[in-house]
């Protein structure tokens, strides 16, 4: 089973797209666990789905207890094990930036002796991956940070509810270039299911992966809730 490393940089979709992946590979048959590294980004993490996730026999390993939402820099003291369970795939949801991925390197010896296959997540609509320059110096930091090989980038160019096809196509432009002079895997852009008919398959020749809008901002929360 594989170990899939899932990172990205603050407003990169790496949280949706860690959760959409785990869906998709529970879809398939796979025994799943979804593990939030996240220690740096308060909202949007993996964890706010470990209910919804436990229905549908996804295991979400995150801090538990009082500390499931706390916004404290915090990491289950099960994701050794999981790592180490070649039985079951698995995703690390990992904040990108130094702090973040120094998270990787209290586990580094488990991931190379597993084997590993990092994706980092690339909005070029935020800041610091806004041009191929930008995403090249974020993959070099990345890398030196965890002490782990990125080994393929996803294009998550969005501005939500404002996104359109022609937007898409430079964000893919701006990671191809990035992707070539790196000598990195780039296949794949991602799109919320909520626009995808602006947004066709195969713009530049890469796949088209459709997610769905399942991270709440918190006050979207209150609002579903009545408050």
């Amino acid at each position: 089973m594989k170990l899939y490393i899932i990172i990205g940089a603050y407003g990169s979709g790496k949280s949706e797209y860690s959760i959409d992946l785990a869906r998709k590979l529970k879809a398939k048959g796979k025994e799943v666990s979804l593990a939030d590294l996240d220690v740096v980004n308060p909202y949007f993490r993996s964890r706010d789905v470990r209910d919804e996730f436990a229905r549908e026999g996804i295991d979400v390993i995150a801090p538990e207890g009082h500390f499931s939402h706390a916004d404290l820099p915090m990491l289950s003291p099960r994701i050794k094990g999981v790592i180490e369970n070649v039985g079951r795939t698995v995703i690390l949801d990992v904040g990108g930036d130094p702090a973040g991925c120094r998270v990787l390197g209290r586990f580094v010896d488990s991931i190379n002796k597993r084997g590993y296959h990092m994706r980092l997540v690339v909005n070029t609509s935020r800041p610091f991956t806004s041009n191929p320059d930008e995403v090249l110096a974020m993959i070099a930091m990345l890398e030196s940070s965890s002490k782990l090989k990125v080994h393929e980038l996803i294009c998550n160019t969005n501005l939500m509810q404002y996104t359109e096809k022609d937007l898409v196509v430079e964000g893919i432009k701006i990671v191809g270039e990035a992707a070539a002079q790196a000598g990195i895997i780039f296949d794949s852009y991602l799109v919320l299911d909520e626009y995808s008919d602006r947004v066709p398959d195969n713009l530049l020749g890469k796949k088209r992966i459709v997610m769905s809008y399942t991270l709440k901002k918190p006050w979207e929360s209150l609002v579903m809730k009545g408050i």
